[in-house]
């Protein structure tokens, strides 16, 4: 039909009589008078170039172009373009070089076309040094390219060598926005600073980019003196506030948004704000945001519901999140992936499952929280049963079946799947590695962990602070705690678990005034203890015996830091004051507690009583504990052990009796060793080893030998 009428109007246009033709007139250079009539049908037809060229209809837009008798220099532009805009770079550059004459724009568009396609931009730097006339958008197109290309100082030599009149606004928007995207403050400023002319772009940039590195209040220092707003600017300043957790002042700024001004309120900025009311856990808000969509008649496109499902997931009203789910009609995989993961994270497991079973289409994220699920479940089989039938799998997928692993102590199980993923071509990532070390320090396999730390060097990771905690951790965990302090001192910017990791790691091998030390430079350094850190501290003090040191720090938990104290740090108290025989003093601390104490308080209790023969509060934590665990046997054996050394017998033989009565057994001493990358372990009086036989042989040899 688009053709028929284009040969309608050529009809027309031959029949018009203002063409003149000549056998040596090529199409591009015809003799037409600008305003004759004549004229509109091609640019209506070089407007329907472009148009399907936008749209992607590149077959209607050759077809057009391939039967127009008179062509000019805007149609084979056009054509140009369309093909480059539909990555057709070879298409477009054999129309550029058949075009009878170019103009700027021509040369403009081939520019802006290998700037955009992948690895074109040496072709475009060599295309712009040979065109005979430059304007300000070919400028723009180069230093865009650059910018999208990564190769910055490029961009900047170009800005400085072009004509100081087509620098502002767009050449200057353009590299002012790759600085701020690199994270470059200190050079976008200076272009800003520099500008003789901005606009809403411009400002906005500046905006988003103090947002984007928590430099809020200059934001909003600059925001509140910006002549114009748009959408845009007000959407960054919202963000950053809520980005940086301000969520007050973000929430403040869009209902000004809506009262003060005619912005069109757009899906992005409701996006931003649903996002915020999720993370930040604004239930109340939510609803208000979510009712003033309603009333507005915003259209809940896929975008938007997504946003809202993820939100009300994310404040676990599930029930609201399935209500919308079911009644938006066009669902994506975001959609279903949103939901999956709400069901995950509530730890509803069948229904997450029953989701994901009904998915038209699941990607590797779809798996990925599948699997995560099962195994924060502790249901690792299953996650083994979904990671095995994956169509494809990610460093990400990977990592989560080894961190499940991992955090359901099947250590063995962890190394070896790690092993396995680097015989493929998938390469681990920063948590792969943290979790691995972690399961080869639980297992204290020091030989797995150097040979983790060695493909941590191979892939360059051994800068990244998250691997280097838990390097220090493994290594601490290890028993090597010089090598652990000499990864600590390596890192350039300890944080907050970099100091938890050594501080802890100090206190577990007995270095106490190592372990106190290094909290005092942290201290020093303005790093934040957090509760973790505290547990370090009082553990160190409990292995060099500080107690008047240990009363100090518990205490400034909250006169100095404002962390309530955990069930865990009353029974580093306990344990504190029982070493040192301050029983009494121990047990009026467990009374004095805000909280029923666990079997852990009690159990510190009942070991210092069995070291200082306190018979009396030996049966008290026993009692405590019979209550609070049934199925332990220790307290049984501590206590029946207590009455042997006080010579009690008939108490003795009572407690033994107990234990029996109630089929209660001590977990057996284990130990492990690692053979060609398999964990070997063995439980005291167990003859389970596949190798029994052939090990006990060997034994019976050695013990001949000596």
């Amino acid at each position: 039909m688009l053709v028929k009428q284009a040969c309608i109007l050529f009809h027309k246009l031959i029949a018009y009589n203002s063409v003149k033709f000549s056998h040596s007139t090529s199409y591009s250079s015809i003799s037409i008078n600008p305003n004759h009539k004549a004229i509109k049908p091609i640019i209506h037809l070089n407007s329907q170039i472009s148009k399907h060229g936008r749209t992607g209809n590149i077959k209607d837009a050759e077809t057009i172009f391939n039967r127009m008798p008179i062509k000019n220099v805007v149609s084979w532009t056009a054509m140009l373009t369309a093909y480059a805009e539909n990555c057709q770079i070879n298409n477009a550059r054999k129309v550029f070089d058949e075009m009878p004459e170019r103009n700027v724009a021509s040369w403009n568009a081939m520019i802006t076309g290998y700037m955009r396609s992948k690895n074109g931009v040496e072709k475009a730097c060599e295309l712009f040094s040979m065109s005979p006339e430059k304007n300000a958008v070919s400028y723009a197109s180069m230093i865009t390219g650059y910018v999208r290309a990564g190769r910055l100082d490029d961009a900047h030599k170009l800005f400085c060598s072009m004509p100081v009149k087509w620098r502002d606004p767009f050449c200057s928007n353009a590299l002012m926005n790759g600085y701020l995207k690199r994270g470059k403050l200190e050079e976008a400023v200076r272009i800003y600073e520099g500008m003789v002319e901005k606009n809403v772009v411009s400002w906005s940039c500046m905006v988003d980019g103090y947002c984007k590195i928590g430099e809020t209040r200059k934001a909003r220092e600059l925001f509140d003196t910006i002549p114009e707003r748009n959408v845009v600017t007000w959407t960054a300043m919202i963000d950053g506030y809520i980005k940086t957790a301000c969520f007050e002042e973000g929430f403040a700024l869009f209902l000004q948004m809506r009262r003060e001004t005619e912005v069109k309120l757009v899906s992005n900025t409701l996006t931003v704000v649903f996002e915020g009311c999720g993370r930040l856990d604004r239930y109340r808000e939510a609803l208000q945001i979510h009712a003033l969509v309603m009333r507005m008649g915003f259209e809940l496109d896929t975008f938007l519901g997504n946003s809202v499902i993820t939100m009300y997931c994310r404040l676990r009203d599930l029930d609201s999140a399935i209500r919308l789910f079911n009644i938006m009609e066009a669902k994506d995989t975001v959609s279903w992936n949103a939901l999956i993961g709400g069901y995950v994270q509530a730890e509803n497991i069948d229904e997450a499952y029953k989701h994901f079973n009904a998915m038209p289409h699941k990607d590797v994220y779809s798996w990925t929280t599948m699997i995560t699920g099962f195994s924060n479940k502790g249901l690792t089989e299953k996650s083994v049963e979904l990671f095995d039938i994956m169509p494809y799998k990610d460093d990400i997928t990977w990592t989560a079946l080894i961190s499940g692993f991992a955090s359901n102590g099947e250590y063995e199980d962890s190394i070896h799947r790690f092993i396995q993923m680097l015989q493929t071509a998938v390469k681990p990532n920063a948590l792969t590695f943290s979790s691995v070390l972690s399961s080869s320090a639980s297992l204290a396999a020091l030989n797995q962990g150097l040979q983790i730390h060695t493909h941590v060097i191979k892939t360059g990771m051994e800068f990244d602070l998250s691997v280097q905690n838990s390097l220090v951790s493994f290594y601490a965990k290890c028993g090597c705690v010089d090598d652990a302090y000499t990864v600590f001192n390596s890192l350039d910017i300890p944080n907050a678990v970099s100091y938890n990791s050594m501080i802890n790691g100090f206190a577990q091998n007995g270095y106490g005034k190592e372990a106190l030390d290094l909290f005092k430079k942290m201290e020093e350094s303005n790093v934040e203890p957090n509760d973790i850190t505290f547990l370090g501290v009082l553990s160190a003090c409990t292995h060099v015996g500080l107690v008047a040191e240990g009363r100090k720090y518990f205490k400034s938990m909250r006169s100095l830091y404002k962390i309530e104290p955990s069930l865990d740090h009353y029974a580093c108290m306990v344990d504190l004051l029982g070493r040192a025989g301050l029983l009494d003093e121990a047990y009026d601390f467990i009374n004095s507690m805000p909280f029923e104490p666990h079997s852990g308080v009690w159990g510190a209790l009942l070991g210092a009583s069995r070291t200082h023969f306190r018979l009396d509060l030996a049966e008290i934590a026993a009692q405590r504990i019979y209550e609070l665990e049934p199925d332990n046997a220790t307290p049984y054996v501590v206590l029946s052990d207590i009455y042997m050394v006080c010579r009690r017998k008939e108490n003795e033989e009572l407690v033994r009796t107990m234990k029996r009565s109630r089929g209660l057994k001590k977990s057996p001493g284990c130990s492990w060793i690692m053979v060609q990358d398999d964990v070997n372990l063995f439980l005291s009086g167990d003859r389970s080893h596949r190798n029994f036989e052939e090990i006990k042989s060997t034994l019976w040899l050695l013990v001949d030998e000596m």
